[in-house]
Protein backbone atom coordinates (compact mmCIF):
# COMPACT_ATOMS: atom_id res chain seq x y z
CA UNK A 1 0.00 0.00 0.00
CA UNK A 2 1.78 3.16 -1.29
CA UNK A 3 0.03 5.08 1.73
CA UNK A 4 2.19 3.46 4.39
CA UNK A 5 4.65 6.00 5.45
CA UNK A 6 7.33 5.12 7.90
CA UNK A 7 6.94 7.40 11.60
CA UNK A 8 10.16 7.40 13.49
CA UNK A 9 10.32 8.75 16.76
CA UNK A 10 13.75 10.57 18.04
CA UNK A 11 14.89 11.11 21.25
CA UNK A 12 14.76 14.37 20.61
CA UNK A 13 11.26 14.92 20.69
CA UNK A 14 10.36 14.89 17.11
CA UNK A 15 8.77 12.29 14.10
CA UNK A 16 10.21 11.83 11.16
CA UNK A 17 8.17 11.48 8.55
CA UNK A 18 9.40 9.60 5.39
CA UNK A 19 8.90 11.55 2.49
CA UNK A 20 6.54 10.23 0.14
CA UNK A 21 7.73 8.95 -3.78
CA UNK A 22 7.16 12.26 -6.19
CA UNK A 23 4.58 14.60 -7.02
CA UNK A 24 3.65 13.98 -3.05
CA UNK A 25 6.44 13.58 -0.91
CA UNK A 26 7.65 17.03 -2.64
CA UNK A 27 4.93 18.64 -2.66
CA UNK A 28 4.01 18.13 1.05
CA UNK A 29 7.90 19.03 1.91
CA UNK A 30 6.92 22.30 -0.14
CA UNK A 31 3.81 23.30 1.80
CA UNK A 32 5.94 22.88 5.26
CA UNK A 33 8.50 25.25 3.65
CA UNK A 34 5.94 27.58 2.50
CA UNK A 35 4.06 27.86 6.19
CA UNK A 36 7.60 27.89 7.94
CA UNK A 37 9.74 30.12 5.96
CA UNK A 38 12.09 32.89 8.39
CA UNK A 39 10.97 35.30 5.88
CA UNK A 40 6.95 34.46 5.70
CA UNK A 41 4.97 37.45 6.24
CA UNK A 42 2.15 35.95 5.36
CA UNK A 43 -0.73 36.88 8.26
CA UNK A 44 -2.63 33.35 6.93
CA UNK A 45 -0.05 31.42 7.15
CA UNK A 46 1.96 32.28 10.26
CA UNK A 47 -1.40 32.15 12.11
CA UNK A 48 -1.49 28.70 10.49
CA UNK A 49 1.80 27.29 12.08
CA UNK A 50 -0.40 27.45 14.91
CA UNK A 51 -2.42 24.44 13.70
CA UNK A 52 0.40 22.53 12.76
CA UNK A 53 3.20 20.12 14.03
CA UNK A 54 6.34 22.39 14.20
CA UNK A 55 8.50 21.77 11.52
CA UNK A 56 12.20 21.76 11.70
CA UNK A 57 13.20 21.09 8.49
CA UNK A 58 13.85 17.76 6.79
CA UNK A 59 16.75 15.32 7.80
CA UNK A 60 18.09 12.01 5.83
CA UNK A 61 20.21 9.16 7.51
CA UNK A 62 24.02 9.68 7.04
CA UNK A 63 24.06 5.90 5.93
CA UNK A 64 20.87 6.79 3.66
CA UNK A 65 21.20 10.30 1.89
CA UNK A 66 18.73 9.84 -0.82
CA UNK A 67 16.08 8.84 2.18
CA UNK A 68 14.39 11.85 3.02
CA UNK A 69 12.52 12.80 6.15
CA UNK A 70 9.98 15.64 7.50
CA UNK A 71 11.38 16.85 10.57
CA UNK A 72 8.23 17.37 12.97
CA UNK A 73 6.96 18.32 16.55
CA UNK A 74 5.68 15.12 18.06
CA UNK A 75 2.36 16.32 19.07
CA UNK A 76 2.14 13.43 21.69
CA UNK A 77 4.84 13.55 23.76
CA UNK A 78 3.73 15.58 26.39
CA UNK A 79 1.28 12.88 27.10
CA UNK A 80 1.21 10.25 29.39
CA UNK A 81 -1.51 7.86 28.00
CA UNK A 82 -1.75 9.50 24.82
CA UNK A 83 -5.68 8.83 23.30
CA UNK A 84 -5.52 9.34 19.68
CA UNK A 85 -7.74 10.01 17.08
CA UNK A 86 -6.96 10.78 13.03
CA UNK A 87 -9.79 12.06 10.73
CA UNK A 88 -9.53 13.01 7.14
CA UNK A 89 -11.44 15.89 6.80
CA UNK A 90 -13.16 17.03 3.48
CA UNK A 91 -15.70 15.99 0.80
CA UNK A 92 -12.68 14.57 -1.84
CA UNK A 93 -10.08 12.68 -0.77
CA UNK A 94 -8.77 12.99 -4.09
CA UNK A 95 -7.07 16.20 -5.46
CA UNK A 96 -8.31 18.23 -8.61
CA UNK A 97 -5.31 16.30 -10.56
CA UNK A 98 -6.53 12.57 -10.26
CA UNK A 99 -6.72 10.86 -13.11
CA UNK A 100 -10.45 8.73 -13.34
CA UNK A 101 -8.77 5.86 -12.06
CA UNK A 102 -7.53 7.47 -8.81
CA UNK A 103 -10.81 9.11 -7.95
CA UNK A 104 -12.84 5.55 -8.48
CA UNK A 105 -10.34 4.15 -6.10
CA UNK A 106 -10.53 6.78 -3.64
CA UNK A 107 -14.85 6.87 -3.77
CA UNK A 108 -15.04 3.51 -3.45
CA UNK A 109 -13.25 3.39 -0.34
CA UNK A 110 -15.66 5.79 1.62
CA UNK A 111 -18.49 6.65 -0.71
CA UNK A 112 -19.99 8.67 2.09
CA UNK A 113 -17.05 11.00 2.08
CA UNK A 114 -19.19 13.73 0.24
CA UNK A 115 -22.25 13.48 2.22
CA UNK A 116 -20.04 13.37 5.42
CA UNK A 117 -16.72 15.22 4.94
CA UNK A 118 -14.73 13.44 7.06
CA UNK A 119 -13.53 9.73 7.93
CA UNK A 120 -11.65 8.25 10.69
CA UNK A 121 -8.51 7.14 9.59
CA UNK A 122 -7.87 5.01 13.42
CA UNK A 123 -8.07 5.45 17.17
CA UNK A 124 -6.26 4.61 20.07
CA UNK A 125 -7.91 5.39 23.33
CA UNK A 126 -6.83 4.48 26.94
CA UNK A 127 -8.91 3.01 29.18
CA UNK A 128 -8.45 3.40 32.63
CA UNK A 129 -10.51 0.55 33.93
CA UNK A 130 -8.34 -2.05 32.15
CA UNK A 131 -5.24 -0.08 32.26
CA UNK A 132 -4.87 -0.79 28.39
CA UNK A 133 -5.09 0.57 25.12
CA UNK A 134 -7.85 -0.46 22.80
CA UNK A 135 -6.74 0.54 18.95
CA UNK A 136 -9.16 0.57 16.28
CA UNK A 137 -8.22 0.91 12.31
CA UNK A 138 -9.06 2.26 9.13
CA UNK A 139 -11.44 -0.71 8.74
CA UNK A 140 -13.81 0.66 11.58
CA UNK A 141 -14.14 4.61 10.48
CA UNK A 142 -14.99 3.24 6.89
CA UNK A 143 -17.75 0.82 8.53
CA UNK A 144 -19.60 4.27 9.89
CA UNK A 145 -22.83 5.53 8.42
CA UNK A 146 -24.50 8.82 8.56
CA UNK A 147 -26.66 6.88 11.70
CA UNK A 148 -23.34 5.25 13.56
CA UNK A 149 -20.83 8.53 12.56
CA UNK A 150 -21.70 10.24 16.25
CA UNK A 151 -21.34 6.90 18.50
CA UNK A 152 -18.34 5.76 16.27
CA UNK A 153 -16.95 9.16 17.13
CA UNK A 154 -17.84 9.16 20.71
CA UNK A 155 -16.06 5.93 21.32
CA UNK A 156 -12.71 7.74 21.15
CA UNK A 157 -13.67 9.91 24.20
CA UNK A 158 -14.74 7.07 26.51
CA UNK A 159 -12.19 6.02 29.03
CA UNK A 160 -13.61 3.29 30.04
CA UNK A 161 -15.61 4.93 32.89
CA UNK A 162 -17.13 7.90 31.85
CA UNK A 163 -17.45 10.26 28.50
CA UNK A 164 -14.87 12.68 28.60
CA UNK A 165 -17.36 15.39 28.27
CA UNK A 166 -13.90 18.22 29.22
CA UNK A 167 -12.40 16.49 26.20
CA UNK A 168 -15.14 16.62 23.55
CA UNK A 169 -15.40 20.55 24.82
CA UNK A 170 -12.38 21.29 24.75
CA UNK A 171 -12.08 19.70 20.77
CA UNK A 172 -14.99 21.59 19.61
CA UNK A 173 -13.11 24.89 20.55
CA UNK A 174 -9.83 23.56 19.05
CA UNK A 175 -11.52 22.80 15.64
CA UNK A 176 -14.22 26.05 15.71
CA UNK A 177 -10.32 27.62 15.64
CA UNK A 178 -8.91 25.80 13.03
CA UNK A 179 -12.97 26.11 10.86
CA UNK A 180 -12.23 30.12 11.73
CA UNK A 181 -8.93 30.07 9.30
CA UNK A 182 -10.62 28.35 7.02
CA UNK A 183 -13.31 30.96 6.56
CA UNK A 184 -10.88 33.43 6.07
CA UNK A 185 -8.38 32.59 3.46
CA UNK A 186 -8.23 31.61 0.27
CA UNK A 187 -5.19 30.32 -1.06
CA UNK A 188 -4.77 26.79 -0.48
CA UNK A 189 -6.81 24.15 -0.53
CA UNK A 190 -6.65 20.80 1.46
CA UNK A 191 -7.21 17.05 0.32
CA UNK A 192 -6.41 13.94 2.07
CA UNK A 193 -5.33 16.19 4.72
CA UNK A 194 -6.46 14.96 8.62
CA UNK A 195 -6.75 16.34 11.92
CA UNK A 196 -4.78 14.93 14.77
CA UNK A 197 -6.99 14.75 18.07
CA UNK A 198 -4.89 14.03 21.36
CA UNK A 199 -6.17 14.19 24.50
CA UNK A 200 -4.78 13.02 28.07
CA UNK A 201 -5.95 9.55 29.10
CA UNK A 202 -4.53 9.16 32.49
CA UNK A 203 -6.59 10.75 35.58
CA UNK A 204 -5.27 14.15 35.74
CA UNK A 205 -4.94 13.88 39.91
CA UNK A 206 -2.47 10.75 39.34
CA UNK A 207 0.15 12.44 37.40
CA UNK A 208 2.10 14.69 37.85
CA UNK A 209 4.91 16.31 35.51
CA UNK A 210 8.56 16.49 37.24
CA UNK A 211 11.70 17.33 35.54
CA UNK A 212 14.16 14.48 35.47
CA UNK A 213 16.64 15.96 37.75
CA UNK A 214 13.63 16.82 40.02
CA UNK A 215 12.24 13.20 39.50
CA UNK A 216 15.58 11.53 40.50
CA UNK A 217 16.64 13.58 43.91
CA UNK A 218 13.34 13.05 44.90
CA UNK A 219 12.27 9.91 44.62
CA UNK A 220 15.71 7.78 43.77
CA UNK A 221 13.81 6.47 40.19
CA UNK A 222 16.25 3.44 38.50
CA UNK A 223 18.86 4.81 36.79
CA UNK A 224 17.00 2.90 33.49
CA UNK A 225 13.97 4.85 33.32
CA UNK A 226 15.82 7.94 32.83
CA UNK A 227 18.24 7.25 29.98
CA UNK A 228 16.99 8.80 26.51
CA UNK A 229 15.93 6.33 23.58
CA UNK A 230 15.93 3.53 25.73
CA UNK A 231 12.52 4.04 27.38
CA UNK A 232 11.33 4.41 23.97
CA UNK A 233 10.64 0.34 23.32
CA UNK A 234 9.76 -1.25 19.32
CA UNK A 235 6.59 -2.18 18.54
CA UNK A 236 4.87 -2.85 14.88
CA UNK A 237 3.98 0.94 14.21
CA UNK A 238 7.16 2.52 15.49
CA UNK A 239 10.77 2.02 15.34
CA UNK A 240 12.63 4.38 18.00
CA UNK A 241 16.27 5.68 16.78
CA UNK A 242 18.82 5.94 19.01
CA UNK A 243 21.68 7.66 19.62
CA UNK A 244 24.94 6.68 19.49
CA UNK A 245 28.03 7.09 21.73
CA UNK A 246 29.75 8.96 18.87
CA UNK A 247 26.66 11.40 18.32
CA UNK A 248 25.86 9.83 15.15
CA UNK A 249 22.33 8.76 14.70
CA UNK A 250 21.21 5.01 13.18
CA UNK A 251 17.63 4.71 12.08
CA UNK A 252 15.76 1.38 10.94
CA UNK A 253 13.09 2.42 9.21
CA UNK A 254 10.29 -0.96 9.18
CA UNK A 255 8.75 -1.69 6.16
CA UNK A 256 5.26 -0.80 5.93
CA UNK A 257 4.95 1.16 8.63
CA UNK A 258 1.23 2.51 9.53
CA UNK A 259 0.94 5.68 8.03
CA UNK A 260 -0.66 7.11 11.15
CA UNK A 261 1.21 9.65 12.67
CA UNK A 262 -1.79 8.90 15.10
CA UNK A 263 -1.12 5.38 15.89
CA UNK A 264 2.78 5.27 16.22
CA UNK A 265 2.69 5.69 20.02
CA UNK A 266 3.81 3.06 21.79
CA UNK A 267 1.35 0.99 23.22
CA UNK A 268 1.74 1.41 27.16
CA UNK A 269 3.47 1.73 30.54
CA UNK A 270 7.01 2.90 30.28
CA UNK A 271 7.02 6.81 29.05
CA UNK A 272 9.22 8.92 27.55
CA UNK A 273 12.36 9.79 30.13
CA UNK A 274 10.92 13.33 30.70
CA UNK A 275 7.97 12.58 32.73
CA UNK A 276 6.56 9.95 34.38
CA UNK A 277 3.28 8.55 36.22
CA UNK A 278 3.93 7.87 39.87
CA UNK A 279 2.14 4.92 41.78
CA UNK A 280 1.78 6.34 45.33
CA UNK A 281 3.03 3.80 47.46
CA UNK A 282 1.16 4.70 50.64
CA UNK A 283 -1.82 2.75 50.91
CA UNK A 284 -3.99 5.26 52.80
CA UNK A 285 -3.31 7.44 49.48
CA UNK A 286 -4.27 4.41 47.23
CA UNK A 287 -7.80 4.56 48.46
CA UNK A 288 -7.49 8.14 47.46
CA UNK A 289 -7.25 7.01 43.87
CA UNK A 290 -9.34 3.96 43.86
CA UNK A 291 -12.29 6.00 45.30
CA UNK A 292 -12.24 8.69 42.92
CA UNK A 293 -12.22 7.08 39.44
CA UNK A 294 -12.19 9.40 36.07
CA UNK A 295 -10.98 11.99 38.63
CA UNK A 296 -11.95 15.53 37.08
CA UNK A 297 -9.80 18.94 37.60
CA UNK A 298 -12.25 20.11 39.98
CA UNK A 299 -11.09 17.25 42.48
CA UNK A 300 -8.05 18.81 42.58
CA UNK A 301 -9.25 21.87 44.27
CA UNK A 302 -10.86 20.09 47.37
CA UNK A 303 -8.67 17.72 49.28
CA UNK A 304 -6.48 15.81 46.83
CA UNK A 305 -4.05 18.48 46.13
CA UNK A 306 -3.15 18.77 50.07
CA UNK A 307 -2.29 14.86 49.54
CA UNK A 308 -0.43 15.10 46.52
CA UNK A 309 1.91 18.44 47.31
CA UNK A 310 2.48 16.08 50.66
CA UNK A 311 3.07 12.69 48.88
CA UNK A 312 5.51 15.10 46.19
CA UNK A 313 7.38 16.77 48.70
CA UNK A 314 5.45 20.50 47.66
CA UNK A 315 6.33 20.56 44.30
CA UNK A 316 4.25 22.91 42.76
CA UNK A 317 1.12 21.20 40.90
CA UNK A 318 0.19 22.14 37.71
CA UNK A 319 -2.18 25.20 37.15
CA UNK A 320 -5.72 24.65 36.66
CA UNK A 321 -6.80 24.32 33.10
CA UNK A 322 -9.30 22.65 30.90
CA UNK A 323 -8.88 19.67 29.58
CA UNK A 324 -5.14 18.46 27.48
CA UNK A 325 -6.08 18.61 24.25
CA UNK A 326 -4.31 19.37 21.16
CA UNK A 327 -6.00 19.04 17.81
CA UNK A 328 -3.48 19.58 14.69
CA UNK A 329 -3.52 19.15 10.99
CA UNK A 330 -1.42 16.94 9.50
CA UNK A 331 -0.50 15.17 5.98
CA UNK A 332 -0.66 17.58 3.16
CA UNK A 333 0.44 15.60 0.29
CA UNK A 334 -2.13 17.00 -1.68
CA UNK A 335 -2.27 21.22 -0.80
CA UNK A 336 -2.85 23.52 -3.57
CA UNK A 337 -2.57 26.53 -4.39
CA UNK A 338 -6.04 28.36 -4.53
CA UNK A 339 -8.10 31.33 -5.26
CA UNK A 340 -11.30 30.16 -3.45
CA UNK A 341 -12.13 29.43 -0.17
CA UNK A 342 -11.79 25.35 0.81
CA UNK A 343 -15.53 24.25 0.96
CA UNK A 344 -15.07 20.92 0.83
CA UNK A 345 -12.96 21.03 3.97
CA UNK A 346 -15.10 23.83 5.75
CA UNK A 347 -18.49 21.44 5.07
CA UNK A 348 -15.71 18.47 6.16
CA UNK A 349 -15.30 20.81 9.80
CA UNK A 350 -18.58 21.91 10.04
CA UNK A 351 -19.54 18.51 9.98
CA UNK A 352 -17.59 17.16 12.56
CA UNK A 353 -18.33 20.14 14.67
CA UNK A 354 -22.17 19.15 14.76
CA UNK A 355 -21.34 15.35 15.64
CA UNK A 356 -18.92 16.38 18.13
CA UNK A 357 -22.01 18.61 19.61
CA UNK A 358 -24.38 16.14 19.40
CA UNK A 359 -22.19 14.19 21.41
CA UNK A 360 -21.65 16.91 24.52
CA UNK A 361 -25.43 17.44 23.98
CA UNK A 362 -26.44 14.44 24.73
Amino acid sequence: NASLVGILQHPDGTVLKQLQPPPRGPREQEFYNKVYDSDCCDRILLELREYLPKYFGVWSPPTAPNDTYLKLEDVTRKFNKPCIMDVKIGQKSYDPYASAEKIQQQVSKYPLMEEIGFLVLGMRVYHVSSDSYETQNQHYGRSLTKETVKDGISKFFHSGYCLRKDVVAASIQKVEKILEWFEGQTQLNFYASSLLFVYEGSCPATTVRLSDVTLAEKRRVPKGLLSGGDVLEYNNNINVINSTENGKIEASVGKGLSKFYALHKKSCSKRHHSQLSLKVEDSEQDNVWKSSTCITQEHLNGNVLPQLEKVFYHMPAEPKESAKVEVRMIDFAHVFPSNTKDEGYIYGLKNLITVLQNILDN
